[in-house]
This record gives C-alpha cells, structure tokens and sequence, in this order.
C-alpha cells in the first residue's frame, strides 16, 4: 500500500496526485493512477505529528514506484511543505513496517511561511492532552485577538480520561476508567473479524480508546483504492490502512469504526470494543456521535456488489439498533468543526444539523467519498438496514398443478417464495393459510409445507425484517380437492386413410376426458408412451395387422387425481384373392402390392366383395394419374364414388373409410366405374378392425 503525506494537514495540493507501480511478478509498470486527496488529517488535529495524506492505495506485490502531480496536464510546481511518499507492508499480522521515503522531485515546496489553504483550521483544544478531532464545541476568541483561542468553552464532550477496551476487542492494556455501556442491539450483530483476526500490530497504537455517548448515525466512506484485489489479501489490505493511518498520518489508531471488503466481509477497525461507541476518525467536524464504515475500494465509477451493501446495512443497522435508531430516519449532530459538504452546505462549529442515520462522508466533508456509484446506493442500504423486507412472492406450489391463477391439490403442498431483501435481514417466514399461521421457519428458508381441508384456501407468505416489519405476499389460491376426472367418451379405436404394412396399420385413437375442477392432461400408457393436453380428443397411431392390442389411457386432474379407460382392437388385413369377384380381374404382381399381388380390372361393372365382422373398414388400392373411379356399396347401398387417379404413384393406400359404433357384420363391395381415358381400378384388398 501507498500514499503521499505531507506536513500540515490543513493544507491542499494543486492538482492530481497519481502514481503507477512496477509488478514484482512481472516487472511491468501500471498505467497511472489517480489518489484521491479527500482524506482530511485534521480529524486527529491536536496530535503531535499528524500529517495531511491522500487517500491510501493497494497496489500489492510491487518493486517499484513512481509519482506525479499533474494540475491541468502540467506537473505543479506549488507543493505543500513536507511532501513525501509513504509505502506500506502489510506484513503477516504481526508486525507493519512504514517506509516513510522521500518524495524525488526537483520541484520547490509550498513556501510554509505562506498563506495557507483556505480551508478552516482546526480550533486549539484547552487541553493538548485532549485530541481535537474536529468534534469540539467552538472556542471563542478573546475581544483583544480574535485570532486567539480561550479555554473558555472546555470540551465538555470529550472523555475526561483514558478507558479500557471490551475484553471482546483487541486494544490497548493501558489502565483505564470503567467502560461506556454496551447497550444491546435491536438487531442481530453480524460476524465480524476482530482486530486480531486480521492480525493488528497492537504495538503501534498504544493509546487507550476514547468513547462518544452515543452512536446517532453511521457514515459511509470508501478507501478510493482499487477493486482488482483479491478478498484472500483483505486482511493485508485493513492492516495497510492501519499502518498508514498511524505511521504515515500520525493519527493515534485507524480512523474507520468498520471496514468491509468487496466480499462482504466486515473488519472491526478503531479499537475500543465493536459493541461501543467508539470515538473515531471519519468525517472531519462529525466523528462525535457517529460510526464510520469504510468499504475497501473505489466505488466512483462502480457500483457496490450486493455483498457489500448487505454488509454495510447489516453492521449500520446493528450499531444503530444500540441505541434506538432508525435506519431509514434522520438525527441531529452537533459540527465540531466549521467546514462544507460536497453539496456546498456550509457548517458552523457548535450548531446543529440534521443528517440521514446512514449518510456519506459527502454529506458532512467537502469529498467525493464514498463514490458516486456508492453514495447512490445508499438508499438501498438504508431499506435493507430499516425493512421491511421487500419482492416477497409466493413463487411456486409443489404438489399442485397451476392453471390460469389457481392451483390445484389434493391435500399436502410445499409452497415456495422468494424475496429481494437478503436472507441476514429476516428473522423469520411465516406460511399463511387463509390468514393463520399454518407454519412458521428461519429467515434462511424459501419454502414450507401445509396440509389443506378440502375445498379453495388464499395462501400467503409473512416476513419478518430484523427492525420487526412485516411484509405479507400477495395471495394465491390453492383448491384442494379429491374428485377423479372421468372419460366421458371412452377411448375408441377406428381406421384411417393412410400407407398400410403389415406391421403398420394406420389408426385413430379416439377419447374425451373431463373434470370437475380443471383436467391437466391425458397419458396413453400402451402400447406406446405418450401425453396429451386437456382439449385433445383424438391422435394418429399404427398397429401391427393380426394382433391384439390394448391401448391404456389415464386421465389427470391439475389437483393429482386420476382416472383410467382402455380400448382392444385387432387390424385385420384381408387380400383382393379372398373377395368374391364378378367381371374381368387381372392377377398383377409387385413387392409393392400386400402379400405381393394384386387385382386390376378396366371393365365397367366389374366387382370385389369382401364380408367380415368388425367395427371398422378401409378400401386399400394402388394408385396412379391414369387410376379411375369405383362405386363402394355397404351391405347392397351404395355409400360412395371413389376417385383412385393420384398425381404420384401410391400401393398400399387405404383411400376409403368406415366405422361403426358396435362390431357386427358387414359386406363391402366394390364395382369399376370405367372412367373415360382411364378406366383401370387396382385394389389391394381391405383391412377390417376387430
């Protein structure tokens, strides 16, 4: 990690300060890069040693270093006093080493004995054992030298005296008055890794901890460094910024009460115990009575990954919840200090102004921070942080089958729902049958069971937000009942024009399902696998000649309820050589023709009779463009001119159908029109369904 420091932390470099890094890995240089100069070191005004700084940037492994200040595309050559280059090693959790390096450049520094910047100073605190921070009551100016501070306003605020840490927290051993209260939260406390979890050099920041009275709001920073780096190296990251803040800065400990990484995983920053109100170093003229969390990151041009908001509101709505806040609300906090926002709202030290509970570091410091992509999620924050939970629906009913809007059971269902809020925000789920809790699960859950009473039910899904809010889903209608579909046509089977084989015989299956609530569909189960949707009554099947065979049929309900009807039938095929004939016939033969021969004949009356007993028939002739005409008679009345002249040769073709409702016996017979120019009429005998 690096950064640019120099001596008075009041005053401001003309221009950007950026710096490219050489890769120890590779020995490539990066493009340049900006650091952001918003960090204001006269948080901790009043300390011995404090130094202004630009914001900190990881650029991990790195052997090399360059920096610039560009104002305008020109390198500037106006630079505050005691510029120099800071590089931090993150070390390993046990010890950080500062390398506090000569900024290189033959340009002169800022004449110190100049005008300073016009940014405000710092009031003198009465008591220089007393760090300032930029919290204190204003102290007025004698009549004789309104320059001069007086101790006449002593900084009643401030603690009178150094205390001990949590034994929760890692902190100074320095001897201490008894601790502030550690009030319980509202909500849960999120995991967060303690400072020796992330491995503080406690050494380098002896002084006991100091506390405010309260925590009245949360300020959202970013650390403005890159997003590139990897969470496994977030520790090395927050122990960086520690390093900087002490060594670099000369402040007495890191200035954030919290940091988060891009993973969501939240750091305990300024020691004192995470459960307290620890007076921090943030937002210059507001650290009193407030908390700061830093994301690590910039967050300019990019937004914050969802597990990075989820955090934020998690350790904001916790710190808050200590003492009675509201996340989504607003409070007064009293300036410190005199200064400006980013919007350019003035403050003077020792009034009061009005803040959201969750604000940005804009809202009371003149900086970019935390990002524009950020600060325009923290609304977002504030919703997850205050509730309730919100996109809570009713998503799906397993053991149900859904028509239009409504589903159908027969008792036992898991319905399953979904929200937008992020499960660490939900205490718990409640399933809602007609208005009464039926079940009730972990904030973690997304789905629970129910056992309904037959008849329609409104079922729902409660949520509870940590704040306790509840949010209740809109409703779906679930029918329980147990009533069976019923064929109301039983399934019936009948020949169909179509190309016969003896293994192929072509068919129509044919049925009408119904149900009193809603019919899902229709399975054949044999003698093939297939399914039908509700309105289908019929479909085109084949069966082999000579064999019996039973086709199966269930019916389903959207509920799950069933029904079964089947139907037996034998396709018989019955050669031109067993009709009884009359007129001139021609024997003709083909591999193309049943049994390989068939009849034709071109004389006019010429005849073929076939009886048999069965429900259903087909005519099965060859067909071709000069193929003429035949009368068809059932049982001696003549039921049909049949036209056999076909644009592309056809054997085998069943042209002709009929079906009966009943088997029985019947007589077809078939007589030769002789049609002009093409008299010839080629039958390959009929098929019969049995």
């Amino acid at each position: 990690m690096l950064g640019v420091t120099w001596t008075d932390p009041a005053a401001k470099i003309t221009g950007a300060v950026e710096v490219r890094t050489k890769s120890a890995s590779s020995g490539n240089w990066t493009s340049w890069v900006p650091l952001e100069t918003d960090l204001d070191g006269r948080a901790e005004t009043g300390r011995s040693g404090v130094r202004g700084s630009t914001e900190p940037r990881w650029v991990g492994p790195s052997n090399g270093v360059e920096v610039r200040i560009n104002a305008g595309g020109k390198v500037s050559t106006k630079l505050p006093a005691g510029l120099r280059l800071d590089t931090v090693d993150p070390g390993r959790g046990s010890s950080l080493a500062a390398d506090p390096a000569a900024f290189a450049a033959d340009l002169p520094a800022e004449d110190p004995s100049a005008t300073p910047t016009t940014e405000p100073t710092d009031p003198v605190p009465s008591d220089p054992a007393t760090p300032g921070d930029g919290t204190e009551p204003p102290v007025e100016p004698t009549p004789s030298d309104p320059a001069s501070p007086t101790p006449s306003e002593p900084a009643t605020q401030e603690p009178t005296g150094p205390a001990s840490p949590s034994p929760s927290a890692s902190s100074s051993s320095s001897p201490a008055a008894p601790l502030p209260p550690a009030p319980p939260s509202t909500v849960p406390k999120p995991p967060i890794t303690s400072r020796a979890g992330w491995g503080a050099d406690e050494s380098i920041s002896p002084e006991a901890p100091e506390y405010t009275d309260t925590v009245k709001a949360v300020f959202v920073h970013h650390t403005a460094g890159t997003n590139t780096y990897s969470c496994a190296d977030s520790a090395a990251v927050v122990r960086s910024v520690y390093a900087y803040h002490v060594k670099s800065n000369g402040w007495k400990d890191i200035g954030y009460n919290f940091l988060v990484d891009k993973c969501g995983t939240i750091f305990e920053g300024r020691k004192g115990g995470v459960d307290r109100p620890v007076f921090g170093a943030h937002t210059y003229g507001f650290n009193r009575d407030s908390a700061g969390v830093a994301v690590i990151g910039s967050y300019t041009d990019a937004a914050a990954p969802s597990a990075v908001t989820t955090a934020v509101a998690r350790i904001a709505a916790w710190k808050l919840g200590q003492y009675k806040g509201d996340p989504a609300g607003s409070t007064v906090l009293t300036a410190g200090a005199t200064g400006s926002n980013l919007a350019g709202t003035k403050f003077t030290a020792g009034t009061q102004y009005s803040f959201k509970q969750i604000s940005g570091h804009r809202d009371g410091f003149a900086t970019e921070c935390p990002g524009t992509k950020l600060y325009g999620q923290l609304p977002t924050i504030r919703s997850l942080a205050a509730g309730p939970v919100t996109g809570l629906a009713v998503k799906s009913v397993t053991g149900a089958g859904l028509s239009g809007t409504t589903y159908y059971t027969k008792s036992a269902v898991t319905v399953g729902w979904s929200a937008t809020t992020p499960s660490a925000f939900i205490s718990k789920y409640e399933l809602l049958v007609d208005g009464k809790s039926v079940a009730t699960t972990a904030g973690t859950a997304t789905s629970a069971p129910a056992t309904l009473a037959l008849g329609s039910h409104q079922v729902q899904v409660r949520a509870t937000h940590q704040s306790g809010k509840v949010t209740t889903s809109s409703a779906a209608t679930v029918v329980a009942e147990q009533t069976a579909p019923s064929f109301s046509t039983k399934p019936n089977l009948a020949l169909r024009t179509g190309t016969v084989n003896t293994t192929a015989v072509p068919l129509t299956l044919k049925w009408k399902a119904t149900d009193a609530a809603s019919l899902k569909e229709v399975r054949l189960t044999a003698p093939v696998a297939k399914t039908y949707g509700p309105t289908t009554t019929s479909a085109s099947h084949t069966a082999k000649s000579g064999a019996a065979t039973t086709w199966s049929m269930k019916a389903y309900d959207q509920a799950g309820n069933t029904a079964t009807s089947s139907v037996a039938g034998t396709p018989v095929i019955v050669q031109e050589s067993s009709a009884t004939r009359s007129g001139t016939w021609t024997t003709r033969s083909s591999s193309s023709y049943l049994g390989g021969k068939s009849y034709s004949s071109s004389s006019k009356g010429a005849a073929l009779s076939w009886t048999f007993t069965g429900r259903s028939v087909a005519l099965v002739a060859s067909r071709a463009t000069t193929s003429g005409q035949m009368y068809v008679y059932v049982d001696g009345v003549k039921v049909s001119t049949v036209d056999l002249k076909s644009s592309t040769t056809k054997y085998r073709d069943a042209l002709w159908t009929k079906s009966w409702s009943s088997s029985a016996k019947h007589t077809v017979k078939i007589v030769v029109v002789a049609t002009s120019g093409r008299p010839t009429v080629t039958t390959d005998g009929i098929v019969y369904l049995k």
